[in-house]
């Protein structure tokens, strides 16, 4: 497993946000992570990002902790707030200096910027760009080390219908490079049709981590699946392929 969750578990005081979590997330395909809101799906994204202390347990990637990895930018990309740049910079201003500090050759920028769509605003100052244009600026970030392991928080927030299907052909397309991709999303229908795996949890535990076949294998579509795993907290017959999948 490129990224490994094992027993996380974070607390707030007395709210248990992310209890005992495990599951993996393999190279070569798009493991959708879905949960309601406030289920402690950001939670354990930061985590693993090294962002946030876990109480017990431990989130690893490439059998490390994130902050012991050795270049991190260039093996792990991730999307976990929009508009985490300074205002002040442009878009291709706020790469280079990413690039700078990740040991990130500055030609990257340039690709990445034209991957996203961006090309043609990069000399504007990030902070008048839309929610849509701060969100590809996000994944430009993320990719911009050209790491094989990617997370992205909620990155169809703030586009529109053909910003979403770009968003789930990007996904598809890095998955099939081989690259390890964990990807939340509130969509699920989209999620449907993007996502290879499904992670789904519930006031921080693990309710299923299964195909989306397996959660739907009952006739099911996968939003009715959803709904009664996360009222339930039960897993429906297919949804059981635990960590060791």
């Amino acid at each position: 497993m490129m990224i490994e969750v094992q027993g996380l578990t974070k607390r707030y005081g007395s709210n248990v946000a992310v209890d005992a979590l495990s599951f993996g997330v393999p190279p070569g395909g798009v493991t959708g992570f879905l949960g309601p809101n406030g289920s402690g799906k950001s939670t354990t994204m930061r985590m693993i990002m090294g962002l946030d202390r876990a109480d017990a347990g431990y989130a690893h990637i490439h059998g490390r902790p994130y902050g012991e990895l050795r270049w991190p930018a260039r093996e792990v990309g991730a999307l976990l707030e929009a508009r985490t740049f300074h205002p002040g910079r442009t878009g291709a201003q706020h790469l280079r200096a990413l690039a700078a500090a990740g040991g990130v050759a500055p030609g990257r920028v340039d690709e990445v910027l034209g991957l996203v769509g961006l090309g043609h605003v990069a000399g504007r100052r990030a902070g008048t760009y839309s929610l849509g244009m701060a969100q590809r600026l996000g994944i430009a970030a993320a990719l911009l080390g050209d790491p094989g392991v990617l997370l992205f928080d909620e990155p169809v927030n703030g586009l529109d219908p053909e910003g979403v299907r770009w968003i789930r052909e990007l996904m598809k397309s890095l998955a099939a490079e081989g690259r390890t991709v964990l990807l939340s999303s509130h969509l699920i229908s989209e999620m449907a049709l993007t996502a290879d795996h499904l992670v789904v949890i519930g006031q921080g535990r693990l309710l299923a981590d299964s195909s989306v076949r397996g959660l739907t294998s009952s006739g099911r579509t996968l939003e009715e699946a959803f709904f009664a795993l996360t009222t339930s907290g039960r897993r429906p017959n297919g949804a059981q392929e635990e960590v060791s999948r």
